[in-house]
């Protein structure tokens, strides 16, 4: 089995994350690809976030390579369900369909219930993303058809605008 750390970011990550944050697969359920300021500038508030709060988006190494990212974050937009806590995750895709992302979703999960105590953590993406919405269904996020929602940083009649709301509680299995 790899073996796989969440932890802070490196400098060393910046460019393969930056080459992640182009790939057009990668990238497709997001409404345009990072150029790589826009992905310098992830990173730093990435990586501030966990030197400030000790929990964030860590970068997740996968036999000492920077595979992608998995963690924490507080969405900075107003909707029914914030503020909440979300996990999320972005993976390069020679990474892709191997058990990686739910690995190390479920060791940010495990964080935020059992360490931070956090009563519910939330998942959201485009509804067009099925991949990450199996991922979702696989750790154990139920979703509601009811609590969909339209994201704010979106235009009307944008493609990716309507996205999917995954809820998951803190029990005694996680």
């Amino acid at each position: 089995m790899e073996h796989l750390i969440l932890r802070q970011w490196k400098d060393a990550d910046l460019e393969p994350f930056a080459a992640m944050n182009t790939d057009p697969e990668v990238m497709f359920h997001f409404p345009a690809p990072l150029s790589r300021a826009e992905s310098e500038a992830s990173m730093k508030k990435f990586r501030d976030a966990i030197d400030e709060r000790g929990w964030g988006l860590w970068a997740v190494e996968i036999d000492g390579k920077f595979a992608g990212y998995t963690g924490l974050s507080i969405p900075r937009f107003t909707a029914h369900f914030t503020p909440c806590t979300e996990v999320g995750w972005r993976f390069h895709r020679e990474f892709w369909g191997r058990g990686l992302a739910y690995r190390a979703a479920c060791e940010a999960l495990a964080y935020g219930f059992n360490t931070l105590k956090l009563p519910e953590i939330v998942s959201f993406t485009a509804g067009t993303n099925i991949r990450s919405q199996r991922l979702m269904a696989r750790l154990g996020f139920t979703h509601d058809a009811e609590e969909d929602f339209d994201h704010p940083a979106l235009p009307e009649g944008h493609v990716l605008r309507r996205h999917v709301l995954y809820r998951k509680q803190r029990n005694h299995k996680t």
